[in-house]
Formats: C-alpha cells, sequence, structure tokens
C-alpha cells in the first residue's frame, strides 16, 4: 500500500521533531536521493511503488554514487547535502526518514533493502539485526 504524501511526512515530522513541512520535505528528498543510490532492480521499484509519487521518483532517480557508502559516511553525505547540518543532526534526519521508509516498506521488502546495503543500515532504518 502506498503512504499518501501528507501521511508520509508527517511521520518523518513527527519523528524528526522538524518545525515545519519545509524542512521534513528537504529531509526526506536527500536521504531518498542517497539511499536511492545504493538500491537496484526490483527492491528499488518495490519500495518505489510504497511512497508518496514525489518521493518515489526522487528514490528512482537518485545521486549518482561511485560506491556504497558505509553507514557513517551515508550520514556524513546527508550532512553535506542540507544546509546548516552537523552529523549529529544528519543522524537524525536519516533516522526519521529511514525508519518511516521501514514502515512503508514492510518486513520482508526491509530484509531486501538491508541486503543490498553496507552492515550499519539496519540501525539507521531502526530495525537492529541479531549477528
Amino acid at each position: 500500500m502506498t503512504l499518501r504524501r501528507e501521511a508520509f511526512l508527517n511521520h518523518v515530522k513527527e519523528r524528526g521533531e522538524y518545525g515545519t513541512v519545509e524542512e521534513t520535505g528537504r529531509a526526506a528528498r536527500v536521504v531518498l536521493a542517497l539511499l536511492g543510490a545504493h538500491l537496484v532492480g526490483e527492491v528499488r521499484s518495490r519500495l518505489a511503488a510504497r511512497l508518496p509519487e514525489e518521493f518515489a521518483l526522487i528514490l528512482l532517480n537518485p545521486l549518482q554514487s561511485a560506491e556504497p557508502l558505509s553507514a557513517k559516511r551515508f550520514v556524513r553525505a546527508t550532512a553535506a547535502w542540507i544546509e546548516g547540518a552537523t552529523e549529529q543532526t544528519a543522524t537524525w534526519d536519516v533516522s526519521a526518514v529511514l525508519s518511516t521508509v521501514a514502515d512503508a516498506a514492510g518486513h520482508d521488502l526491509l530484509k531486501g533493502i538491508l541486503l543490498q546495503l553496507p552492515a550499519g543500515y539496519d540501525l539507521l532504518f531502526g530495525h537492529p539485526q541479531p549477528i
């Protein structure tokens, strides 16, 4: 089931404790653009189908990444793309967006997403995996 734009942004806004919808949208766009560069094939398509159209298009037309970023470098890249962000605030941004994405994805799709990502992303999605 696809989340409506308002519902998606409200979840992210609540989790990230953002003051405005603009801040919320900016964080969601940056995180999804970076995430899209790390996902391929059916996993990316299935996730896009569960997101509001605006965010699905961002996921499907990502920023280019020469190599998969570790979870820590993903947070740093997010900080670099969000004006005024620090690594600490970017961690908050990433977690707010990716935990909402995890809820939209559901358990089985989330497992497929995590298989395509380097170790450590499970924590960013708010779903720590047993070692």
